[in-house]
């Protein structure tokens, strides 16, 4: 029944609000990558940024916390979402979102980019294509 109904709720945008694809959400799952990576908060936050800047997007803000007795998470928050991971230096892995709205993004190169950093021997990747209005794609935001 909750699926009926946001099936409605999708059907009642108006013509000027028809739905399109120009965010992604890609979900990355690094397995075997390297232990003394995994459990450098600097290196992962340098890591964050430079995926950014791959992605073609605008960091506000870098995040971290250290884990003990190991793991980091970080997160770049950006203008056009965020990047974030979490990792698991014990077991060799990390959990990856990359959330990008906007024509020019290119979060494809921020994943192969992290794929690569963290030397990753095996990986799986998901892309969630998200579904805003077109007119939230018309709104100019600037940070404060």
């Amino acid at each position: 029944m909750k699926v009926h109904k946001k099936q409605q709720i999708l059907n009642s945008f108006s013509d000027d609000q028809k739905l399109i694809h120009q965010s992604k959400h890609l979900l990355l799952e690094l397995y075997r990558c390297d232990y003394e990576k995994l459990n450098d908060e600097s290196f992962l936050r340098c890591t964050l940024n430079r995926a950014a800047k791959l992605a073609k997007a605008t960091v506000l803000n870098l995040i971290s916390n250290k884990f003990e007795p190991q793991g980091v998470t970080a997160i770049a928050l950006l203008a056009e979402s965020h990047i974030s991971i979490h990792t698991w230096p014990e077991s060799k892995y990390s959990a990856v979102d990359i959330f990008t709205c906007g024509q020019n993004m290119m979060p494809e190169l921020a994943s192969q980019y992290l794929i690569e950093a963290m030397n990753a021997e095996e990986h799986t990747l998901r892309v969630i294509h998200r579904n805003p209005p077109a007119v939230v794609h018309k709104q100019i935001r600037t940070a404060v």
